[in-house]
């Protein structure tokens, strides 16, 4: 089976760091997806949000990487609402195991935060949330 294609959303004034891990991640023999695309700093020329959509056109998954300050970066809300706005299945994995992880502020009361261990990403890729 293919892997799937991931689009992350992180914030990149946070979180650049943990964004670099789980694309890592991604080169792991065992690794059930591909890193196909990031954020985009909100403040790029032009449509910012048409280049997202865009982007979210190739891919099958959206990981929203959620550190201390995910409730105040305005492009990963953005981001995660084009996500369900497209109808692409996505998940909030928590960046850090040691601080306070918040949602982006389009996150539902229903989204879940995982926690990032490798068997959980696996799983979640797969769907199972």
């Amino acid at each position: 089976m293919a892997n799937k294609r991931a689009f992350i959303s992180f914030d990149y004034d946070h979180d650049e760091g943990a964004k670099i891990m789980l694309a890592g991640q991604a080169k792991l023999p065992d690794t059930p997806f591909d890193f196909a695309d990031g954020s985009v700093k909100d403040h790029l020329p032009g449509d910012w949000q048409a280049k997202v959509r865009k982007r979210m056109d190739s891919i099958d998954v959206v990981i929203v990487l959620c550190g201390e300050w995910t409730h105040t970066a305005h492009g990963v809300g953005k981001e995660l609402a084009i996500a369900r706005e497209k109808g692409k299945p996505y998940f909030l994995l928590a960046a850090y195991s040691d601080k306070s992880c918040t949602k982006p502020t389009s996150a539902t009361a229903d989204d879940k935060l995982y926690r990032w261990t490798w068997e959980n990403l696996k799983s979640l890729i797969a769907g199972d949330r």
